[in-house]
């Protein structure tokens, strides 16, 4: 028997349970390893805890390898432009101060830029992409490295190589249960807790990094093992959900086999989860069937209300699929919301008139407002960006951009088309929304009514209180008097 350390190293509140390491370590323990998880979540002084846990460990004597989970690179929010890898830093500095164990990083973050991240903490190796075959293959160190999917690794000149990674089917995987994190403890802080029913997403939205972590290849799970891992959870006393899939309609035939297995198990009475969902397809059958089978909420990845911007965006669907997609919600009587990204490529105040037209039309229950559009590397994003001209001089971009070509550090996309100064452009949106209860808020807002959950000290109050669900749909709540 082996045996692995791996790290949640996601500070954020409320806290975020690691689905990943969950799956990983369940895949690890079905082999017959011994898996430790130092869940930093929870630990007052992250340095010091794990400088505790390896004290004395060795290859020999203690720990084989250190996984560090990296969810997320920054905040993904152009207002606050939080960057989230030097603590991760910090404690690869603390591992190695301890110990030559292997350092190995993985994680949705961390597969979006892998060496980029691996130059900057200083860990040994990464694995882009599903961890589960390719950590067990690092423990026991069976094969050669070109042999494990995703891996990232120096070659003996001193080059970054990455190895292809894993897309075979998740059914070989034993990702139903859950016990290596407190879930328990998850859901008590953070109010729900997550679920993947896929793996991957073939669509091909200019600016989303899911393809480039997840895979383009939709890898589906029998329904009948999330319903296992939903009836694991549910004794624990867990039954609010969110599904972890990029896009969980797509494909349309999987998300009804998983509502229908949900509903002969019984479960669909017992449990609330939420997902997000692409506007179309989605007939009026699927939504009736998806509220039976539990589901409280919809977020839908609207992006914008103009056709010539969702075009832009690559989005497979138009302003009428919007205005559908919120009346069949609203039909079933699920509540939904609208993600919109303000700020793509060709955007004009003419086309955000648009989509604030559109979008009080469509009239979902609530609208959450990005101004800046993230770019990661891998993304037609960011190769519009290169043909552009990745410089101080391309009034497009916002952030740290001279020194910062690998993207590691946030950069924002915010059209010039919209004017020369982001906080106008705020200022602009906030004149457009006007005092629409049903917009979050952009800039300098009171708390509970912006669109950024990191630190937002109303909500993690109100999971405090008792409130469970997706964070869109407990502040809905709030501002409604709703429990």
């Amino acid at each position: 028997m082996l045996k692995a350390l791996l790290v949640n190293t996601n500070l954020m509140r409320p806290p975020v349970a690691p689905l990943g390491l969950d799956y990983i370590g369940a895949a690890l323990r079905g082999r017959g390893h011994e898996v430790d998880l130092l869940d930093l979540a929870f630990a007052g002084d992250p340095g010091k805890a794990l400088e505790q846990v390896l004290e004395g460990s060795s290859a020999e004597h203690g720990y084989r390898l250190v996984g560090l989970s990296v969810r997320n690179t920054d905040d993904c929010y152009m207002g606050s432009q939080a960057f989230f890898l030097e603590p991760v830093r910090e404690m690869v500095s603390v591992i190695r101060s301890r110990t030559r164990i292997p350092v190995v990083l993985g994680g949705v973050g961390f597969s979006v830029m892998p060496e980029a991240i691996l130059d900057y903490t200083g860990a040994d190796l990464g694995v882009a992409g599903s961890g589960e075959r390719a950590l067990a293959a690092l423990l026991e160190r069976s094969g050669r490295p070109e042999d494990v999917p995703g891996l990232v690794w120096k070659g003996k000149g001193g080059e970054w190589r990455k190895n292809p990674p894993d897309l075979e089917p998740l059914d070989g995987l034993s990702l139903s249960r859950r016990a290596l994190a407190d879930n328990r403890r998850y859901f008590a802080e953070g109010g729900q807790i997550g679920v993947e029913t896929k793996r991957g997403c073939g669509e091909r939205c200019l600016y989303c990094a899911d393809p480039v972590s997840k895979g383009r290849k939709i890898r589906v799970r029998d329904p009948r093992s999330v319903v296992r891992e939903i009836q694991g959870l549910l004794e624990k006393g867990i039954d609010h959900f969110h599904w972890c899939d990029s896009e969980f309609n797509l494909p349309e035939a999987h998300a009804r086999a998983v509502c229908e297995a949900l509903m002969a198990s019984g479960l669909g009475r017992r449990i609330r989860w939420y997902a997000y969902l692409a506007p179309a397809p989605f007939p009026p059958d699927l939504a009736t069937l998806m509220r039976d089978a539990g589901c409280a909420g919809i977020d839908f990845g609207a992006d914008s209300g103009s056709r010539a911007m969702l075009a832009a965006l690559g989005r497979s669907f138009g302003p009428e699929d919007l205005v559908a997609a919120a009346r069949t919600s609203r039909a079933s009587g699920i509540p939904c919301m609208f993600d919109l990204l303000i700020g793509g490529p060709g955007e004009t105040r003419e086309s955000l008139r648009e989509t604030v037209d559109l979008v009080r039309r469509a009239d979902p229950d609530r609208v959450g407002l990005s101004v800046g559009v993230r770019i990661y590397p891998g993304t037609g994003l960011a190769s519009l960006v290169r043909r552009e001209g990745f410089h101080p001089g391309n009034p497009n971009l916002v952030g740290l951009v001279e020194g910062n070509e690998s993207l590691l550090r946030p950069v924002f996309y915010l059209s010039a088309g919209l004017g020369p100064d982001p906080h106008r452009v705020s200022a602009f949106v906030k004149e457009l929304v006007g005092d629409d209860p049903r917009f979050f808020g952009v800039g300098d807002v009171p708390e509970g009514q912006d669109y950024n959950y990191n630190e937002n000290t109303v909500l993690i109050e109100a999971i405090r209180r008792g409130y469970r669900g997706a964070y869109w749909d407990i502040l809905r709540r709030l501002a409604e008097g709703l429990s």
